[in-house]
């Protein structure tokens, strides 16, 4: 054990890569001792050659394997949760159980000796690596100080060293591997606890990135209507006389303010639905009204000069359990989205289905399509998936809370898409 601290102070036999490693240290350690022994014992004609070998080693790679996992299992941590009285009571009972299970069944010859494993795995899920060997260290005195006196389930018909050996070979086969599995549980329930520890540290940071945008688009709002207020009277004469040069430039300086206060609005948004601060009203909604709604505002956009807007209901009885005016605005940026990004179809075709208790919106374009890459970071916010130097106009957050908001509402929101072959955004809502 010393050693083993000391040339390997990462070992941790709570893991079952450690354990694996450190029991095929154990196998390996005590064979040149054995070999060196069994020779000497055999020039003085003490005993055969490879019985020598194989006793001398067994004994020794057990005893290496259960006391030295026991040892380096007995950490601070480890001794500081025994030392809790409801633990220390809970591993006395069991190891008193146990200890009892292996008298009344070697001992007394009680049959009750099917009990033992199903005490020893009760034992390794309850305490862990350091209760399990423990155990195995008790359990291997016990049977093999037992067969050197004559007792146990092998005292009948064997020599002693064989009555040994097959206490031994007991503990080996059927008891050992206990100790994998309380390593592997252990293993499992620290990456849990790891798991657990980083979801809250993940879930305090996005509580912070929520709070920071809040307050930067609060920040962003009162300045920026200054600046479209200034603009707007400037370029209309009301601060004196304006040349047609310096009205083009005003008309410049309120349309990128109004693109900065619509950024700051879209921040509040995710920053509230992030935070879980949105409120949906949820209640039957028409959709194909809705939908028609949507594409007669799409069509005043100037990206839709040239571009066909379609509607296609497919059946009666399109109600959907949804907020109208959440869902209009879901759609009417999935119509935007078509119209610049997929423009060079020259048509984007909105369809509403039915499909089972479900009401089905798609807005397809038939532009240039997306990647599989791309379509995996879709949603992502502030990502405009390279486009962040093309003469379209956007700032990448529309789509990650439009997945937001239809999740607010008890549906989802997904793409099915191809290079070439357009692209279609499909959003699922509870039937009213």
């Amino acid at each position: 054990m010393v050693l083993a601290r000391r040339f390997a102070p990462t070992l941790n036999v709570s893991s079952l890569t450690g354990i694996v490693r450190f029991l095929g240290c154990a196998a390996l350690a005590p064979l040149p001792a054995a070999v060196l022994s069994a020779g000497a014992l055999s020039l003085f004609g003490a005993g055969d050659l490879v019985e020598a070998a194989q006793t001398w080693w067994f004994g020794h790679a057990l005893g290496i394997a259960l006391i030295g996992c026991l040892g380096l299992s007995l950490t601070r941590s480890t001794l500081r949760r025994f030392a809790r009285p409801a633990r220390a009571l809970e591993a006395a009972v069991l190891l008193g159980g146990l200890f009892l299970v292996y008298y009344l069944a070697f001992m007394a010859h009680a049959p009750i000796g099917a009990f033992m494993a199903p005490m020893l795995f009760l034992i390794a899920v309850r305490l862990g690596v350091a209760g399990m060997s423990f155990s195995l260290v008790v359990v291997a005195v016990l049977a093999i100080g037992g067969a050197m006196e004559g007792y146990g389930p092998y005292s009948q018909g064997l020599t002693p060293s064989e009555q040994v050996l097959r206490a031994q070979m007991l503990v080996l086969i059927a008891f050992v591997p206990v100790l994998l599995v309380a390593a592997l549980l252990e293993e499992r329930d620290r990456l849990a606890d790891r798991a657990r520890l980083g979801q809250i540290r993940a879930e305090k940071a996005s509580e912070a990135k929520s709070r920071l945008l809040a307050n930067v688009a609060h920040e962003i709002k009162s300045p920026v209507a200054g600046v479209i207020g200034i603009g707007e009277l400037w370029g209309k004469g009301q601060l004196g006389p304006v040349t047609p040069q310096q009205a083009e430039m005003a008309d410049m300086l309120v349309k990128t303010a109004r693109q900065v206060e619509a950024l700051a609005h879209d921040l509040l948004d995710v920053a509230r639905a992030e935070a879980g601060a949105v409120k949906v009203e949820l209640r039957p909604t028409d959709v194909p009204g809705l939908l028609e709604d949507v594409r007669r505002s799409a069509i005043l956009r100037p990206e839709a000069r040239n571009v066909a807007i379609d509607l296609l209901c497919e059946g009666d009885g399109l109600i959907a359990l949804a907020d109208s005016q959440r869902m209009a605005q879901v759609v009417g940026n999935l119509v935007t989205n078509a119209l610049k990004y997929g423009s060079a179809g020259e048509r984007v075709l909105m369809r509403a289905s039915r499909l089972d208790d479900w009401i089905r919106i798609e807005v397809t374009d038939f532009g240039p399509g997306l990647t599989a890459q791309k379509q995996a970071q879709l949603f992502e916010p502030f990502n405009r998936l390279g486009l962040e130097r093309s003469t379209i106009e956007g700032h990448g957050v529309g789509l990650a809370l439009a997945k937001r908001l239809v999740e607010l509402q008890g549906g989802s929101i997904g793409v099915i898409s191809a290079p070439g072959e357009g692209a279609t955004f499909w959003i699922l809502l509870p039937k009213a």
